[in-house]
């Protein structure tokens, strides 16, 4: 028998490093790594499941999507607070996008569609659940 989850789409081939605006905290996964002056590591390996929603995959949104779930994912894990957190994540990802080439009317619906339907997905029952096949 397997146990596996569904929901993610991309895997990381490389380090990727950017610096947030979360600064005094820390998180330390075997993935993610948040050092108390903002630098975000996400670790070779990461799996995420891109931009989510009604929306598609483009280049100007991965990198967005990135950081935006590896931070939500450290939300679900108890990591970071999401009641303090979740709005810098979302402008995170806002921000993100317009640097990658984004058009500022897609970054604006996109952060105000993560702002408004997000919730639940930085919530640990928010995290894909686990299932078994022989």
């Amino acid at each position: 028998m397997i146990t596996y989850s569904e929901g993610y789409k991309y895997q990381l081939e490389k380090d990727y490093t950017v610096v947030v605006d979360i600064i005094g905290e820390t998180v330390d996964t075997d993935y993610i790594d948040l050092k108390t002056d903002g630098t975000l590591i996400i670790y070779d390996g990461y799996c995420w499941d891109g931009p989510s929603g009604p929306t598609i995959d483009t280049k100007d949104f991965m990198r967005g999507a990135l950081v935006h779930d590896a931070l939500y994912q450290s939300m679900r894990m108890g990591k970071l607070d999401a009641n303090k957190y979740r709005k810098v994540a979302d402008a995170t990802m806002r921000k993100l996008c317009l640097e990658d080439g984004m058009g500022w009317f897609r970054a604006w619906y996109t952060y105000h569609a993560v702002r408004l339907f997000g919730d639940k997905s930085a919530k640990p029952e928010g995290d894909y659940p686990i299932k078994t096949a022989p």
